[in-house]
This record gives structure tokens, C-alpha cells and sequence, in this order.
């Protein structure tokens, strides 16, 4: 009960950080323009997933999305027991992070909430395929044979890569807790089911592929991708 305990606080804090410090962000460069820039937005994003992997990523294994959580299980890298903790730790967090930015800047009406300029088919593709290639990252990066020290490293810089491309155009969120908080906060659920759908559909496709491009002659342990924090 500790260990699962621990996990959790580890999943909501890290959550919570990444929804305060990155809607927070967003929120900021509305009211000051000049100070936070656009540019800086996905900087902040890559920028505070980096280092809560390396704060607590030997803790809970730094999941801090229920997409990535969900393509571990179907790959057999995290217990199925475990998902629904996660998944209530992620969203608690993103939640408390959007309720403490509401209270701080109130005069900011849409909490960093994910937006689409484009069509809702063209909007899945795009998320889809941002969180593709962001999960592809976390599992090769997290694979008992990578360079474990530069997990923090390259998936942030998946993440703020990411932002750069598809941030303008559907808000780069490839995290349904991300999207989740913010739309239901404001009250605009048209486009959710994109936001939720689209990651998760991206994480589980990167995940099956890194497993199919797994060599067997060297004996690659899949089990122990994904978790660093699970021994």
C-alpha cells in the first residue's frame, strides 16, 4: 500500500507541476506578451517534463499522462492494476493545477486550454501523430539497453519539439489530462473527445511498433521498459 501510495503522489505532482508551470505559461503570455513569448511556451513545456523525470522518475516511473500509462499496460511494461491510481493521480493533479492558476489569474478566461484551428479529422491526425512520435521516444528511451541518464533529456526535448509544430495549430497537448482539466474548467467540450481519444490511440500505435522493432537475439527484457521506477 506504501509503494502504490508513493506512485501516486509521485503521478500527481509531477502532473500538477507540468499543467501549473506549462498552462501557466500560456496563461502568462496572454498577459504579458512581451515577457513570456510564444516561443517560450514549448521551451517551458519540454523544459518541466525534464526535470520531473529526473526528480521522480525513479518513483513512479514519470508517467504524468493516462496515454503513456495505458500503452505501457498493453505492452506488459505496467500492471493493469495499477492504471486506474495513475489515472486518477494524473487528473487530480492537472486538476489542482488548473483550480490553484484560476484563483492566482483570474482575469485569465481560458486556463491554458487546448484549442484546434484546424478540421476535427485533420485535429486527431495531428495528435495522433504528435503523440507517436512522443511515446516512440519514452519507450526507446526507457529501454533497459538506452542510455537511462538522457531519459529526462530526450523526452523533453520530444515534448518541446512536439509543442513547436503542432502547438499553433491544436494545441499540442498529446496528454488527455493536459486537455481534460482546462476544457472542463471553461466549459467547452466539443473538441475533448479529440484531446482524449487522439493521444491515446498515438501512444498505443508507438508502443506496439517499438515492440515489433524489439530484437530477440538480444533478448531485450520488455518488462523493464518503462519502468524505472518499478523495481
Amino acid at each position: 500500500m506504501r509503494e502504490i501510495l508513493s506512485k501516486m503522489i509521485a503521478e500527481f505532482l509531477g502532473t500538477f507541476v507540468l499543467l501549473f508551470m506549462g498552462c501557466g505559461a500560456i496563461m502568462m503570455h496572454s498577459l504579458y506578451p512581451d515577457t513570456v513569448t510564444t516561443t517560450s511556451i514549448p521551451i517551458v513545456f519540454g523544459g518541466v517534463i525534464m526535470v520531473m523525470i529526473y526528480t521522480l522518475g525513479h518513483i513512479s516511473g514519470a508517467h504524468f499522462n493516462p496515454a503513456v500509462t495505458l500503452a505501457f499496460s498493453s505492452i506488459g511494461s505496467f500492471p493493469w492494476r495499477q492504471v486506474p491510481f495513475y489515472w486518477v493521480s494524473q487528473i487530480t493533479g492537472a486538476f489542482m493545477a488548473i483550480a490553484l492558476l484560476s484563483y492566482l489569474l483570474p482575469e485569465v478566461a481560458d486556463y491554458g486550454m487546448t484549442y484546434t484551428k484546424l478540421g476535427s479529422h485533420q485535429s486527431f491526425v495531428f495528435e495522433v501523430t504528435l503523440t507517436f512520435i512522443l511515446m516512440l521516444v519514452i519507450v526507446g528511451a526507457t529501454d533497459m539497453y538506452a542510455q537511462g541518464i538522457m531519459v529526462g533529456l530526450a523526452v523533453g526535448g520530444v515534448v518541446m519539439l512536439d509543442a513547436f509544430v503542432g502547438g499553433v495549430v491544436t494545441g499540442a497537448s498529446m496528454n488527455p489530462a493536459r486537455s481534460i482539466a482546462p476544457a472542463l474548467f471553461v466549459n467547452k467540450l466539443e473538441h475533448l473527445w479529440i484531446y482524449i481519444l487522439a493521444p491515446s490511440t498515438g501512444a498505443l500505435m508507438a508502443a506496439f511498433t517499438y515492440k515489433f522493432l524489439l530484437c530477440k537475439t538480444q533478448k531485450y527484457k520488455l518488462e523493464e521498459i518503462g519502468s524505472i521506477a518499478h523495481k
